[in-house]
């Protein structure tokens, strides 16, 4: 049973850590455009927002899917997510059909953060780099006393 949880929380780091790595990529791949949905927010110093956006979702998402701090990448990750669901989308300042996508986008998003939360509560499960060093210590030599 414990190996299946493992895998289990597995497989979950790595559903949280997909929608991360994948915006990431997406805001380099498309820059000049998330810097139009940004300044349309009201945001200045774009690229610099904009760079640690992009350096947020990478570094987290790769701790996720590898495991390693994953406590971390998470607790980074949900700090990320609060202000940008807030920011990006508010829902009860539109109508009609963008009001209902962006209150799924924002539900969406709080799930996310819920599966967040339960990984920094519950940690990185074993198939983690985090699991199989944490009981890792140097090997410590001892030698007999010498007779006399």
């Amino acid at each position: 049973m414990k190996a299946l949880r493992s895998l289990f929380t597995l497989i979950a780091r790595w559903c949280l850590a997909a929608i991360f790595i994948f915006s990431g990529a997406g805001k380099l791949i498309f820059f000049d455009q998330t810097q139009t949905l940004m300044a349309a927010k009201g945001f200045t110093a774009i690229p610099l927002f904009l760079f640690g956006a992009t350096l947020l979702e990478l570094i987290g998402g790769l701790c996720l899917i590898l495991g390693f701090k994953a406590r971390f990448g998470a607790t980074i990750l949900l700090l990320f997510l609060i202000p940008t669901t807030i920011i990006f989308h508010d829902f009860w300042n539109l109508e009609g059909t963008e009001h209902a996508m962006q209150q799924i986008m924002f539900l969406k998003n709080i799930a996310i953060l819920g599966g967040l939360l339960y990984l920094i509560c519950d940690g990185p499960g074993g198939f983690a780099y985090d699991a199989v060093h944490r009981n890792k210590q140097p090997e410590i030599k001892t030698y007999p006393a010498p007779d006399n």
